[in-house]
């Protein structure tokens, strides 16, 4: 079973930038998407950012232009850099890894708190 460990979170100024990692104890070579969510107080769980395992990417239109989601299949790694955080991105991050296209089911992190706020 992957086990995925979320990294990066903390307090940020808006405007600023930030930096969160998640890292799998397996190869994520073979998995179809890496992807990361996140989840406001009071709010459903959100896609913000997807990665295929064919290198394309797709971000919620609330982060397009300022995040960027990458993965490193040799480290077994995945990012996602935020720049221009604003406070409607406070939430708990949590990175997701979907096997296939067709799976019922995927593995969770167990997220990291970003706080936008002056």
């Amino acid at each position: 079973q992957l086990q995925l460990v979320e990294s990066g979170g903390g307090l940020v100024q808006p405007g600023g930038s930030l930096r969160l990692s998640c890292a799998a104890s397996g190869s994520i070579s073979g998995i179809y998407a890496m992807a990361w969510y996140r989840q406001a107080p009071g709010k459903q769980r959100e896609l913000v950012a997807s990665s295929t395992r064919g290198e394309s990417t797709g971000y919620a239109a609330s982060v397009k232009g300022r995040f960027i989601i990458s993965r490193d299949n040799a480290k077994n790694m995945v990012y996602l850099q935020m720049n221009s955080l604003n406070t409607e991105d406070t939430a708990v991050y949590y990175c997701n890894a979907q096997p296939t296209f067709f799976a019922p089911n995927s593995y969770w992190g167990q997220g990291t708190q970003v706080t936008v706020s002056s």
